[in-house]
């Protein structure tokens, strides 16, 4: 019980403990985005019900959702050419949110009015991608907000030490990524809530519960905004204490806000990122063939690029670090999934619903936080490399499941257990088990960033590093679009203007296409490790 206690002490009690009220500023932002998945099972029943997109179209508008967060790169080092005034851009991703969610709320209320101004798919599409774009522009001044949240000064004006300020950064990381999943945690508790019954109602009625939750997720911008506010007035108040101590108010606005002197403009990194938007918007434009595979080669080009020269900032040992770590993170995140056609199964086939699924997301989110905590002292004692090897090998035995259901797994499960392990039990345990892992590989690189990135480009390490690994996001989505046209996978769709069947369902091909997902899924990343251990490169 000793041991117990004291594990516990260490992995839960401590982290709250180093709460900080600085460190709440960021977290409101995170919070922000956690609250986002509130709409993330009205989105999918709303284009399984509603729109006749393929698979393979949405993976597609997942590639082109993905590409906001590329642009992490020039942001960051916008946020540290205007260090003092970067809360404006929490203002301008607040209305892109908002923007997003209104249009989804126009299309579920107001159906009629919106189409004869475009096509529904036009609208949802259009809102798939204002949304990304206000969230990577919150999720940049949150990253840097992180690195001022943890103090350099301690109440009286000294210097705080180099050890206990890393502890302070990983965390600042963790409680980020607790933040995140919280917020996730309690949308998934309202969505529980939300969709009880709605499985029974009619159309409209269901349409009016979709309303009500885009209508709750408004408060998704409202949320960020507050954190900034509160950010500024700790600001105010940390200067007038250091002032009343004697400091002069230019100091001691020095001392509270961390920048002494003004960052240089880094032209590399702005006018690569200028050359990175022409060609995207160009290329995506023109609908020339193949234009998402060269937007993403030249992408993933020009960030290389940008990387090559930004690292040129560190030591050899740090450089060689900071890119093994980013090739095994990036190789990771960019495994590909099934896609949609395999929620469409689990509703058709399986029987799951709205509330079910809320349930799976309420389990994900909750194991999630608790998984955190748990592995606190795991992703800080052990070393990346390792800590993808146990997440890679997991995540495959997790996957079995899944696809043992495809093949009737619960049916014979059922049987034998007096229907008490069917469909919905396997899942529901399948999914408390790999809840935590989706989240664990990234805190440990973001706390090196934070801890080992010179000091007056935070921002700038933590948006390109960003930019590369949500690249490995668009390659995800880009295997996952060539997967889905090998193995076709389709719901039933109907005809909106004469109610007839236009495509029928089939999902033959959905066992094939999960076991190869699984195959990539173990190899890449272990081989990704290899080689970074074969070569010079380290991991962090």
């Amino acid at each position: 019980m000793v041991n117990i206690q004291r594990w516990f002490d260490r992995t839960v009690l401590e982290l709250g403990r180093e709460l900080r009220i600085s460190y709440l500023p960021p977290l409101m932002v995170y919070v922000a985005a956690g609250i986002s998945g509130l709409t993330g099972i009205v989105g999918t029943f709303f284009v399984k019900d509603f729109l006749g997109l393929s698979a393979e179209f949405l993976a597609a508008l997942g590639f082109w959702a993905g590409i906001p967060w590329a642009l992490k790169m020039p942001l960051g080092h916008l946020v540290d050419l205007i260090w003092r005034h970067k809360a404006a851009l929490v203002y301008v991703g607040a209305t892109l949110i908002a923007g997003s969610l209104l249009i989804m709320i126009g299309l579920l209320a107001h159906t009629d009015a919106m189409r004869t101004i475009m096509p529904v798919e036009a609208w949802f599409v259009l809102s798939a991608l204002l949304a990304p774009v206000g969230y990577v522009v919150q999720d940049v001044v949150a990253d840097a907000m992180t690195v001022e949240a943890v103090p350099r000064i301690d109440e009286d004006g000294q210097p705080v030490e180099a050890e206990r300020r890393r502890l302070m950064h990983t965390t600042m990381q963790t409680l980020g990524r607790v933040a995140i999943i919280g917020g996730s945690v309690a949308v998934a508790l309202l969505n529980v809530a939300l969709f009880s019954g709605v499985e029974a109602m009619s159309g409209d009625m269901k349409s009016e519960v979709y309303v009500q939750i885009y209508k709750l997720a408004l408060l998704i911008p409202v949320v960020s905004v507050l954190g900034v506010l509160l950010g500024g007035y700790l600001k105010r108040r940390d200067r007038r204490r250091l002032e009343s101590q004697g400091y002069a108010a230019k100091e001691a606005r020095n001392l509270v806000e961390g920048h002494t002197a003004p960052t240089r403009p880094n032209w590399w990194i702005l006018g690569g990122s200028l050359i990175f938007a022409i060609f995207t918007l160009s290329a995506g434009l023109s609908g020339i063939p193949y234009n998402q595979e060269i937007i993403f080669v030249g992408s993933l080009a020009i960030i290389l690029f940008l990387m090559s020269r930004l690292v040129s900032a560190l030591d050899a040992e740090a450089s060689r670090t900071l890119v093994g770590t980013a090739i095994i993170i990036f190789v990771y995140r960019a495994i590909p999934t099934p896609g949609a056609g395999s929620t469409w199964w689990m509703i058709d086939e399986l029987g799951f619903d709205q509330q079910f699924l809320s349930v799976l997301s309420l389990i994900t989110s909750t194991i999630t936080l608790f998984g955190m905590f748990i592995f606190r002292r795991f992703m800080a004692e052990r070393s990346i490399a390792y800590v993808v090897v146990v997440l890679t090998a997991v995540s495959t035995c997790l996957s079995l499941p899944i696809i043992g259901m495809f093949y009737g797994l619960h049916e014979w499960t059922a049987a034998h257990t007096g229907g008490l392990v069917d469909a919905r039990f396997i899942a529901l345990v399948d999914t408390a088990l790999e809840s935590p892992l989706g989240q664990v590989a990234m805190i440990p690189m973001l706390a090196w960033i934070a801890n080992s990135a010179p000091e007056n480009l935070k921002a700038t390490f933590f948006a390109v590093m960003a930019s590369f690994t949500n690249l490995a996001l668009s390659a995800s989505q880009l295997g996952t679009k060539y997967l889905n046209q090998i193995f076709t996978v389709t719901r039933d769709v109907e005809d909106p203007a004469t109610g007839n069947l236009s495509v029928p369902a089939d999902y033959s091909e959905l066992g094939m296409l999960l076991m190869v997902v699984t195959a990539v899924g173990l190899a890449f990343p272990l081989l990704a490790i290899a080689l970074v251990r074969l070569s010079r490169l380290r991991s962090a």
